[in-house]
């Protein structure tokens, strides 16, 4: 694809991506943070992802974390192995090491093509989560990369902040007080996926990540400058995500839309193998491990309860474990997944 015809493209996805400026908000302005739940309600009710402009976040700071990421998968397999993934969910994860079986728009059959470095919000030594033996909270598998370990948790930290800025917006947006989501983030679940979409040949039903729902609270992604993202529109059609100058994209996970009875949509989208090497940072915004998502909390009069209760951390295992091979920390056996 030439540039001007990614450029084309990219002006009618922002088109029909909906833009949020919060940086009225973030400055406190008067009847701003009123109007902004109003339009998220919206979206989060119709398309499910949406852009964030004038966020706060260093854009300067998430090019060098991409930097860093590309210096990280440019390793040989015997360094990246040392970081290995394991039970604990965090660490270096294989190409070809999930199949998406939990997706509700697609028989995903073909392990995905990307590789990935999976982080998360570590607990410090002796925190009684670790005692519990909880997974998805640490201790992170650092490379021994100079420099990677500060950029790239810079980054993350920058993104988990602006995702905690938005839980008034999504409280007063669901009827709730503008503090409802507070107690729920004292010590937030958030994981992330840094990964690695490298320009290769795909099969049939192969994808660089297949289609599917994201599991979690929100997802705050900064849009590669290479496409390859595709979000799923309510008919049913395929639209290219691209980059939007200074924007992050934000989206609805599953856990989020069975807390709202289905009424915070988690939309489908998938990665399609890129014409060139793309690297991204999704930063997966979870509440605390044991905030269970009880669709009672926000079913309107007349509304039958969808979902049944499930914490953040059950949740999330039991996502991992479906959709990840044994191989890479989770349950899947992928020959018995490609067979359907």
């Amino acid at each position: 694809m030439t540039l001007e015809m990614e450029r084309a493209v990219a002006a009618t996805a922002v088109s029909e991506i909906p833009v949020l400026d919060i940086g009225p908000y973030l400055a406190g302005g008067p009847g701003v943070r009123e109007a902004l739940a109003r339009d998220l309600a919206r979206i989060q009710q119709e398309v499910g992802f949406y852009y964030v402009i004038n966020h706060g976040v260093d854009m300067d700071l998430i090019a060098r974390g991409y930097r860093e990421l590309a210096r990280f998968f440019a390793q040989p397999a015997e360094e990246k192995v040392k970081v290995r993934v394991d039970r604990r969910g965090a660490g270096w994860i294989p190409a070809k090491s999930s199949i998406y079986v939990t997706s509700p728009v697609n028989k995903n059959t073909k392990p995905d093509l990307n590789e990935a470095l999976a982080l998360v919000n570590e607990r410090p030594d002796g925190h009684a989560d670790l005692t519990a033996g909880l997974r998805f909270i640490g201790p992170n598998k650092w490379p021994s990369l100079s420099g990677f370990h500060e950029t790239v948790s810079a980054c993350h930290g920058a993104l988990a902040r602006l995702a905690r800025d938005m839980l008034p917006l999504y409280a007063m947006a669901l009827g709730k007080p503008a503090d409802w989501f507070a107690p729920h983030f004292t010590e937030p679940m958030w994981t992330t996926r840094n990964a690695w979409y490298p320009a290769v040949e795909a099969e049939e039903n192969q994808f660089g990540i297949s289609p599917h729902q994201d599991h979690g609270f929100i997802t705050a992604l900064p849009v590669s400058e290479v496409p390859g993202l595709e979000i799923r529109t309510r008919d049913g059609h395929w639209l290219s995500a691209q980059t939007l100058p200074g924007g992050i994209l934000i989206n609805t996970g599953e856990f989020l839309n069975r807390w709202t009875n289905g009424r915070f949509i988690a939309t489908p989208h998938r990665v399609m193998p890129p014409a060139r090497d793309r690297y991204s940072m999704a930063l997966f915004f979870n509440p605390s491990p044991r905030t269970v998502a009880d669709p009672r909390d926000f079913v309107r009069p007349g509304e039958d309860v969808k979902y049944e209760p499930i914490s953040m951390h059950d949740y999330l295992c039991w996502y991992f474990d479906r959709n990840f091979a044994k191989s890479a920390g989770g349950e899947q056996d992928q020959a018995t997944a490609a067979k359907g």
